[in-house]
């Protein structure tokens, strides 16, 4: 039976489905356990916990497996990967969270796909169109939206700039994944985790931060989530999806992401569901969609039509 091409061969390649389920679900609690964990322990330690515990669980996953070490540029680009995606990234997260809401800051996260699409452009992946010029006008309008409320409420605007900062870091690591040697998903994040561990850990040192365990038991249950469904599960299946999909098409899961997390938050943090943040948000997921789902569709249609 003749394969079918295009939108139909993803659409019936069940593992990246299922991947990006789990992603948008496991995901959007991650905003907020950081919220938790970082009531009670400096940002950079805490992150620090976080991918120092979860490398350790993958390497013990690895070694469970049999799975090899990488060499040469295979090591070496997964090292890159997790300084950027989880190293960066999260150093700016988790800075940020302390002063925004959960919410707020997922729904940031949801201009990672149009980030991706830009950057993919700007490194020769693919091509700028239309529909991605309106996505970025429409995106950032939502974002002016969103931002207006907190920086009413005396937010800094350095949490601002490094929640932006981070989606950056984020869409890039998907992008350089493309340009990388095919790593199984267990091993890149097991080298990358524990790369952006020791990153995270210099941080901490050089910011005086105080290196202690937790005494709240919400901080654990929050710390426990961010290790095991947060970073070892959620990234694994992320990277499956990446491998699979191009980068601008992965990143979709934060668009559905945010939606997870605004309720989560809600129920867990009291977060307020202010009109700002109401009308904000589906700009910005509007503006993703027209940016880098669109762009997709159409390049699954050339894909069937042999254009």
């Amino acid at each position: 039976m003749r394969q079918v091409p295009g939108r139909d061969r993803v659409g019936r390649d069940r593992v990246a489905l299922f991947s990006f389920a789990v992603v948008c679900v496991l995901a959007g609690g991650n905003a907020v356990g950081i919220r938790f964990t970082n009531r009670e322990l400096d940002p950079l330690w805490g992150a620090s916990l976080r991918f120092g515990a979860a490398a350790l669980v993958l390497l013990a996953i690895m070694r469970g497996m049999r799975l090899e070490w990488p060499r040469g540029r295979a090591l070496a680009g997964s090292a890159l990967f997790g300084v950027l995606n989880f190293g960066v990234t999260f150093a700016l997260a988790y800075y940020a969270l302390v002063h925004l809401h959960a919410g707020l800051a997922q729904t940031l996260l949801a201009l990672v796909p149009l980030a991706a699409l830009l950057l993919s452009v700007a490194q020769h992946q693919e091509r700028l169109r239309l529909w991605a010029l309106l996505g970025t006008v429409c995106a950032v309008a939502g974002v002016a939206v969103v931002s207006r409320a907190p920086l009413q409420a005396d937010v800094p605007w350095q949490a601002l700039l490094a929640m932006l900062g981070s989606v950056l870091s984020l869409a890039q690591s998907a992008v350089l994944v493309r340009r990388l040697p095919k790593v199984h998903p267990v091993v890149m994040n097991a080298v990358g985790m524990a790369a952006a561990a020791v990153l995270l850990f210099a941080g901490s040192l050089v910011a005086g931060d105080d290196w202690r365990l937790p005494e709240r038991a919400a901080t654990w249950w929050a710390l426990g989530y961010l290790v095991v469904a947060g970073s070892v599960l959620t990234f694994v299946f992320y990277l499956t999806l990446i491998q699979r999909w191009s980068a601008s098409r992965a990143a979709y899961v934060f668009v559905v992401i945010p939606v997870v997390t605004i309720v989560a938050s809600a129920w867990l943090d009291d977060e307020p569901l202010t009109v700002s943040l109401l009308l904000g948000a589906p700009l910005i997921l509007l503006g993703v969609w027209l940016g880098a789902l669109r762009e997709a569709e159409e390049q699954g249609e050339r894909a069937e039509t042999g254009g």
